[in-house]
């Protein structure tokens, strides 16, 4: 590292390329590995404060980057050359990023789009197991089509964007790496360059030009579904790592950039997404914009430095304003003060959050700097016609198009696309020997030794000889979609098998296969059992796959309710036999319980497709010397309570668990005892409410209305659907209430579901014994059973039903009433709280006329619930 960040710091060093955040910090700085005066940085931010309004932003505190890529006169007169034979409809095209679910060949060739995707779960003919040569020929033929000049005049090549966040994780047999919350824990910036050349050129065997990497968030709210996917809560290891991840990924600007060998990379997601309140996926960040810069840009100022040549917009606010629509930082702060000169993309549909928009018409977006619409599924259309629209009707001005489309082109012409054989004949096209070779293997089995961070050794139990007899327990033990996480073939890294790694090996591969080796015995037994009392059991578990919002948590606490791997440890302990945890996580989770029943503790994080690492760290050899030592520290800080989700290193509080930093080696005396406090405290005093609709909705809640097999969510203060009608009305004041009308003719009704289907963790609902409580008004009884129906993600029915026919026909016809329900009667009938994403659906087949008021779920009043779950 040349610098250590302190609160105050407003610039980095100029060893990362900063020009300057005024002359006086440039000058406080002006040795690489200096940190600032602190007397002579406050004055700098004193003078600053005189002279910025705040609410205008302050641009003194973002640098100029020195970036590595430099104009090029000729690079700008073909960029211009190519502007001048366009039209204004091929311009706009080059701004639209469909999905190859949604577009044909043929649209590809009607409208020449700049570049398209595969997002999560996407692949060529819809066929999970497409092979390489599938996605060759699906890149070729769009390529084809795109240069094809025969209906618009077009020459210019698309290209294709994918998210190889951890190897090329949508091929399968490719090699998979340790999620970024792993590769943070080795702190190894060489091997992070190596892991990004070795995704390009997995990613170019299959004929893509693009990968949407590296993720820069800088964490800082462990709640967060996307913890994973950052490197750390400290910006140090951040800011280094991008930079690694873009040179492995494009090359060195004075080396091969965007060779043969490589690929555009994408700096992602700006900016702040990993410090929205609570850690809600997509929500807002509140932090100061000097907060913002010294924490959430650093990744930024590492990759954009060395040349990444896209950026990714965020899902997130700052303060209330939807990036994707913020002009003040993705104009004046990236574009204008850093001196970024690629492109913007939006991420999936984002563009459509932005207050007054839609997914498909956002003129603020373009407005505001982004330069590509992301945009699945069948709304690209539209909005490519509203934009074209919107131009000429100069709502978007023409200078901001041409913008948006010269930085487009720059990327094109740096990365030879115009000059570089179709994806079909380039180097690595079909190499498919290329795709999880030995080599690649190799260097994430390096990646999964040295991500691999020991919180507790008792008595030097491990290294453990290979001679031994191993119990191997644990559902995470032969599972190596568990072990890769999300973003693993599929979006959420689910329905995954064995059978979907062709090459790779589960954790208990490696262990049986090396005490095999050594003369030992090595048993999988996933529920612990056993006919020979074993000497040791290793047991792997941990959290399920999750991606993005779905894996958000309210708090830290790992299995709350269920505890069904505590009851395992314990179990083996019990007979005598010592245990050694190995956890999956894609955070640092409250495991006080777990810790406390194990011999020796390994936060394995999401290894990925080579299990076979984590053996070789685990065991000795059968001489009894060491293999590999552990070299992993924490990267983010190991939590003391369950509601500890937000220490982070520098915190004026600090006081977690374990510190940022923290890690042992073999021969290192243990830290942990095994009387660490597994109390929860539930407050029940300080409860509040959790209110789903208060005359209006509250995020992330939407309203939705079902009728058979169809839905609409609720944007008018009207609507008809099917064998249901709509609309609102005044209980209190102005609109605070609604009404529905059932005819009888199809299973029908209202429905209160997160934004996105998102699942949300409300157990802690449950520990607050808390009611969902609603004010319903009868105006027309039912004609048939009337349910209240509660729903989860997960595989088969996930769902809590319950009949409250009798308490509504009980109820006086037109007259307000609170009715309410015991959350633990859903639990009880099959709904998980732990994945909601429906909390309120009422139902029925019948005719019904009522009206809806106030939902909520209240603690501390199940016992005195008005409806009867029995």
């Amino acid at each position: 590292m040349n610098v250590k960040l302190t609160k105050l710091a407003i610039c980095t060093t100029l060893a990362l390329g900063v020009i300057g955040c005024g002359e006086k910090a440039e000058k406080a700085n002006s040795e690489p590995g200096q940190v600032a005066d602190v007397a002579e940085v406050e004055a700098v931010q004193a003078d600053v404060s005189t002279k910025v309004d705040p609410t205008k932003g302050n641009l003194d505190i973002w640098p100029t980057l020195d970036i590595a890529v430099k104009t090029d006169a000729d690079v700008e007169k073909r960029v211009q050359d190519i502007m001048s034979t366009m039209t204004l409809e091929q311009k706009v095209a080059q701004m639209i990023q469909p999905e190859i679910r949604d577009i044909t060949v043929e649209d590809m060739r009607k409208y020449g789009f700049g570049s398209y995707l595969n997002g999560g779960g996407a692949f060529p003919n819809n066929d999970k197991h497409a092979t390489p040569q599938d996605w060759i020929k699906l890149a070729e033929d769009l390529y084809q089509a795109s240069i094809d000049d025969s209906l618009d005049g077009s020459t210019i090549p698309t290209m294709w964007g994918t998210d190889a966040v951890h190897g090329h994780n949508n091929v399968i047999g490719a090699t998979l790496f340790p999620h970024n919350i792993g590769l943070g824990a080795a702190n190894n910036p060489e091997l992070i360059e190596k892991i990004a050349a070795v995704t390009a050129t997995e990613v170019m065997v299959t004929g893509i030009d693009w990968v949407f990497a590296p993720t820069v968030a800088v964490v800082r709210d462990d709640r967060w579904g996307r913890t994973y996917e950052g490197y750390s809560e400290d910006p140090d290891i951040v800011r280094e790592y991008s930079a690694s991840i873009v040179k492995g990924l494009q090359g060195h600007a004075d080396g091969d950039f965007l060779s043969d060998k490589r690929v555009i990379s994408t700096v992602k997601h700006f900016i702040g997404d990993g410090g929205t309140v609570k850690g809600d996926d997509q929500g807002d960040n509140i932090a100061s914009e000097q907060e913002l810069f010294d924490i959430h840009a650093q990744g930024y100022v590492g990759g954009l430095t060395v040349g990444a040549q896209s950026v990714m917009a965020s899902f997130n606010s700052w303060h209330g304003k939807k990036n994707h629509g913020n002009k003040y930082l993705l104009t004046d702060v990236l574009k204008d003060k850093m001196g970024f000169d690629g492109f913007v993309v939006g991420d999936w549909n984002g563009h459509g959050q932005i207050k007054g928009c839609s997914n498909e018409s956002c003129p603020q977006a373009i407005n505001a700097g982004l330069d590509i619409f992301m945009v699945p599924t069948g709304a690209w259309k539209p909005l490519l016609e509203n934009t074209i629209a919107q131009v000429k009707s100069g709502d978007i001005a023409m200078s901001r198009v041409d913008d948006a489309v010269a930085r487009i082109l720059r990327v094109k012409v740096r990365a030879g696309l115009f000059e570089k054989p179709s994806p079909a004949k380039r180097p690595f096209s079909g190499k498919t020997e290329l795709i999880g070779a030995k080599e690649h293997r190799d260097v994430a089995r390096q990646a999964v030794r040295e991500s691999l961070v020991l919180l507790k050794n008792k008595n030097n139990i491990l290294p453990l000889s290979p001679t031994q007899n191993i119990l191997v327990a644990g559902d995470g033990a032969d599972n190596i979609g568990k072990q890769s996480g999300g973003w693993t073939i599929t979006w959420q890294g689910t329905n995954n098998t064995n059978d979907d790694f062709p090459g790779g090996t589960s954790i208990y591969d490696g262990i049986a296969a090396q005490v095999a080796a050594a003369g030992g015995k090595a048993t999988l037994s996933v529920d612990g059992s056993f006919e020979e009392k074993p000497d040791v059991a290793i047991v792997v578990f941990g959290e399920e796959p999750y991606a993005e919002g779905h894996g958000d948590r309210d708090n830290l606490d790992y299995q709350r309710g269920e505890k069904s791997d505590l009851a395992l440890l314990k179990s083996l302990k019990q007979q005598g036999i010592p245990v050694v945890s190995v956890f999956i996580s894609g955070r640092p989770m409250w495991v006080n319980a777990e810790l406390n029943a194990s011999d020796a503790f390994v936060a394995a994080w999401l290894p990925g497709s080579e299990g076979n690492g984590v053996a070789e760290v685990l065991l000795a050899n059968s001489d009894g010397s060491m293999q590999y030592d552990f070299t992993g520290k924490l990267s983010f800080s190991w939590p003391k309570t369950p509601d500890q989700a937000t220490v982070n290193r520098h915190d004026d509080d600090y006081a977690p668990l374990l510190p940022y930093g923290f890690g042992l080696s073999y021969g290192d005396g243990n830290v942990l005892a095994d009387d660490l406090d597994e109390t929860i405290n539930i407050d029940f005093d300080n409860a509040e409410n959790l209110k789903l609709f208060t005359g209006q909705m509250q995020k992330p809640w939407i309203m939705t209305l079902v009728s058979g097999s169809d839905s609409l969510a609720v944007n008018s203060n009207t609507h008809t659907l099917g064998a249901l009608n709509y609309r609102t009305i005044d209980k209190v004041v102005q609109e605070d209430a609604r009404k529905v009308t059932l005819d009888g003719s199809a299973l029908a009704g209202l429905r209160i579901n997160s934004f996105g289907h998102f699942r949300e963790d409300l157990r802690s609902q449950l520990q607050l014994q808390s009611a969902l409580r609603f004010n319903l008004n009868v105006m027309a009884k039912p004609s048939d059973k009337v349910f209240l129906v509660m729903r989860c993600e997960g595989e088969g029915e996930c769902a809590g039903k319950i009949d409250i026919t009798d308490k509504v026909n009980e109820l006086a016809e037109n007259t307000w009433n609170d009715v309410s329900i015991d959350l633990a009667c859903f639990k009880d009938a099959g709904m998980s709280f732990a994945d909601a994403n429906v909390v309120f659906e009422l139902v029925t087949a019948g005719t019904f006329e009522f009206g809806v008021s106030m939902i909520e779920m209240v603690p501390v009043t199940a016992k005195d619930a008005t409806v009867s779950c029995q």
